[in-house]
């Protein structure tokens, strides 16, 4: 299965309320939202990808840096945990590196966290 593919298993119906999903993920899907969540856990990793997917296209890491309290290594560290989570992808051009977001993991997570209409309305 890809970093990118969200699998989720049909729920029995049961109980007196309306799920807010209509499916559930299945333990390999658990394993690696854990751990796409556990990299958004940070304070850092979080302001840096709310950054990263603002930005439009993409950014330089030299527009990251400034931004935050701590040093250039320890950015570098937190966007490693991000690219490895799959949530950002990168590319050296000369002495700068530019990042910008992996859609399809941001479709992802907007997948597992959308409650569908007739839930929402219940």
């Amino acid at each position: 299965m890809s970093k990118q593919e969200i699998v989720l298993t049909p729920l029995a119906s049961s109980g007196c309320c309306a799920p807010i999903s209509d499916a559930a993920l299945d333990p390999v899907g658990a394993v690696e939202g854990a751990a796409v969540f556990k990299a958004l856990a940070d304070p850092i990793r979080l302001r840096l990808f709310s950054i990263i997917t603002s930005a439009g296209d993409e950014i330089c890491v030299c527009d990251l840096t400034p931004q935050f309290d701590v040093s250039g290594p320890t950015i570098s560290h937190h966007l490693k945990v991000l690219r490895e989570a799959g949530l950002v992808d990168c590319e050296r051009r000369g002495t700068w590196v530019y990042y910008w977001p992996v859609p399809d993991r941001l479709r992802w997570i907007s997948t597992l966290l959308t409650v569908p209409e007739a839930s929402a309305a219940s």
